[in-house]
């Protein structure tokens, strides 16, 4: 922890405040209390927060610290800090800087030797991972894949071998492309979790293959609405070791009938293993 000699002494405190993703008993008594006490509060949006706040009857006065403005807004903020100001710094839902705002201004709080505190609470991706049923013991948050689907394909293949739980958060008009590409490069048999609308009124917490759960949010257009957290399995043992001599059979037959990206995604949906890795198999084939 930073030693009182590491920060300026006079200087106010940056509280990083989590707020509630949906509803609105979940804060902590503490982040009420920094809310009403700090000078400032720097909020993704106002207008988001100022419901927040009208809820709880607190009226600390309110500053826009969005994506577009930061940089222009820490050197203001810091040195109201610097002058002895407390300020907290909330996103429009959640814990700060996870998939949100506020990474440069602690950064460059940081820098300035000025005390930043975090009050801690909710979370999207720990709220959906306790309730997946998958393994929690490690896992990779990967946020928002890419919106075009070349690089989001590309992304994915890049983590087809990865061994811990894949957490991903998506929105409601790619919901559909994104299980497809995952089914398609992850392997359709790997077990996942779609988190939709957590916390809140319609919230509906699905698990099932990747495979499975294509089909289901393709049927549900009820499903395809609001806001998600996807959960994968790790790539299993056998994906990430050596291909077996089936399947490496399997691939040859079909790559002397058909061009190697469509015999590595044939294989892949038969086998549920990673297409990235059966398509690395069949340039080994190739080139033997």
């Amino acid at each position: 922890m930073d030693g009182m000699n590491n920060v300026q002494k006079d200087s106010g405190v940056l509280y990083v405040v989590a707020t509630p993703i949906g509803n609105l008993l979940d804060i902590s008594a503490r982040a009420l209390k920094a809310l009403g006490a700090v000078a400032l509060i720097a909020a993704e949006d106002t207008r988001h927060s100022k419901k927040l706040l009208a809820h709880y009857g607190i009226g600390t006065p309110l500053l826009a610290l969005h994506e577009h403005n930061e940089r222009q807004v820490t050197e203001k903020l810091l040195r109201r800090l610097a002058a002895g100001e407390d300020i907290a710094l909330v996103s429009d839902a959640g814990t700060p800087l996870i998939s949100d705002p506020g990474f440069y201004l602690v950064r460059a709080a940081r820098q300035a030797k000025l005390r930043v505190v975090p009050v801690p609470g909710p979370s999207a991706l720990i709220a959906a991972l306790s309730v997946a049923g998958l393994p929690s013991d490690r896992f990779m948050f990967e946020g928002f894949l890419p919106s075009k689907q070349a690089a989001r394909r590309q992304r994915l293949e890049a983590l087809a071998v990865a061994s811990g739980t894949l957490v991903f958060y998506e929105s409601s008009h790619r919901i559909c492309d994104c299980l497809r590409d995952m089914a398609d490069c992850l392997g359709g048999t790997r077990e996942a979790t779609v988190a939709r609308e957590l916390t809140k009124t319609f919230e509906t917490i699905m698990h099932d293959t990747l495979n499975g759960l294509v089909q289901r949010v393709e049927a549900d257009a009820d499903q395809q609405k609001g806001e998600f957290v996807v959960l994968v399995a790790g790539a299993p043992a056998r994906e990430r070791s050596a291909i077996d001599a089936a399947t490496v059979q399997m691939l040859e037959v079909l790559l002397s009938e058909l061009p190697l990206k469509q015999a590595a995604g044939l294989v892949a949906r038969i086998t549920g293993l990673s297409k990235n890795a059966l398509y690395e198999q069949g340039l080994k084939i190739r080139g033997s």
